[in-house]
Formats: structure tokens, C-alpha cells, sequence
């Protein structure tokens, strides 16, 4: 039995993550940041001696253009890649496309905060991080847990939301919990599963 692998990497930098803007569904593509966070990642994956037998992203270009380049790294650009809506961001609704500092001149910063930080309130027209959850989890538990039980070397390119929502379930944590939960941008988090699908051992690779 090969080892049980999973490797979750939030996207580099996007173009509106340096504008200071709500991104959610909307699909800017990485900075020059992005890119260079997009390479080193897949660089320390590699100085692992990583390898991995399947890739999952979203259908969001920053989630693809950041998996496509540490693929490249790895020298695995081959690799059997799925694409799912299942893994997008968290969706912001209203907010999608606003600086949030105008966003809390319209709406107040407590507002505002408790739309960003709460469980389950949900900006006007968008998903709370319940909601995000609740499409993510299921995609995890039927398609992509499966494989790395049975030994597949699994690499996920995400979102922090979507991340969240596998983290919340790897980690056991509690709402209140993940809301805490910060994910760095291009920094891969190692895990390695029981065959329960506990977590039995995690490398976060910051820094």
C-alpha cells in the first residue's frame, strides 16, 4: 500500500488580492507574486521528493494557473488534473468585485466582519463559509478521499474558503476554530491518512 497523501495548496497571489478586493467566483488570474509563490511551492513540494497520481483544482484560472505551475516544477505536467465548482472559492455575492474598505463605508465594518468571519451568515446574494462547505465536503468524502485511501498521491489547488472546509474536517476543528484558521498563499500543507481517514501526521511548509 502506498503512502496516503494529500497536499492542499491555497493559489499565489491574484491580481485582486493586491487590489484589496472581494474575489469570490470572480476570475482575476495570479500576480507576478502569485506566480513566483506558485513555483516555490512546488519547489519545496519537490525537495520533499514529492510525486504525486492526481490532481484536483477549481474551475477558477488563479486555483489551474497555480496548479499548472507546480506541476512544472515537479516535472509532472501530465498529470491526471479534475476541475470542479465543488472547490471554488467561497462565493462573496454583493461583495464580489468591491475594495473592502468601500465595502465597509457602505455597509459598516461590523457588518462587513461578521460576513467575512462568521460560520454561517452569508453576504447579500453570496455563500457563508457553512455554505461553502457544504458544497466542498461532499466533493472531498466521494471523489477525492477515496483515491488517497487507496494510495493515490493526491495534490488539491484551492481556495482558502474551499480549504477551509477540508481543513475544518482533516483537523476536527470547530466553526469557531476554522474561522481562526489564516492559509498563506502557495504554501503547501503536507498530510499523511490513517486508514480511518485520520490525520496521522502534517507538514505545513511555510516560510
Amino acid at each position: 500500500m502506498s503512502e496516503r497523501l494529500l497536499v492542499l495548496v491555497r493559489h499565489g497571489q491574484s491580481e485582486w488580492n493586491l487590489k484589496n478586493l472581494f474575489t469570490g467566483w470572480k476570475d482575476p488570474d495570479l500576480t507576478e507574486l502569485g506566480v513566483k509563490e506558485a513555483v516555490e511551492a512546488g519547489r519545496k513540494l519537490k525537495a520533499q521528493g514529492l510525486v504525486f497520481d492526481v490532481a484536483y483544482t477549481s474551475v477558477l484560472t488563479r486555483a489551474q494557473h497555480t496548479l499548472d505551475l507546480i506541476l512544472g516544477e515537479l516535472g509532472q505536467t501530465g498529470l491526471p488534473t479534475s476541475k470542479n465548482l465543488a472547490l471554488n472559492e467561497r462565493d462573496y455575492g454583493d461583495l464580489s468585485g468591491l475594495n473592502k474598505d468601500d465595502a465597509r463605508k457602505k455597509w459598516g465594518e461590523d457588518q462587513v466582519l461578521i460576513w467575512r468571519r462568521s460560520y454561517d451568515v452569508p453576504p447579500p446574494g453570496g455563500e457563508s463559509l457553512k455554505d461553502t462547505l457544504a458544497r466542498a465536503l461532499p466533493y472531498y468524502v466521494q471523489e477525492i478521499l477515496p483515491g488517497v485511501l487507496n494510495g493515490k498521491r493526491t495534490l488539491v489547488a484551492a481556495h482558502g474558503n474551499s480549504l477551509r472546509a477540508l481543513i475544518m474536517v482533516l483537523e476536527k476543528l470547530s466553526p469557531e476554530g476554522i474561522l481562526k484558521r489564516e492559509l498563506a498563499t502557495g504554501v503547501p500543507i503536507i498530510y499523511r491518512l490513517n486508514a480511518d481517514s485520520t490525520v496521522a501526521s502534517k507538514l505545513d511548509l511555510a516560510g
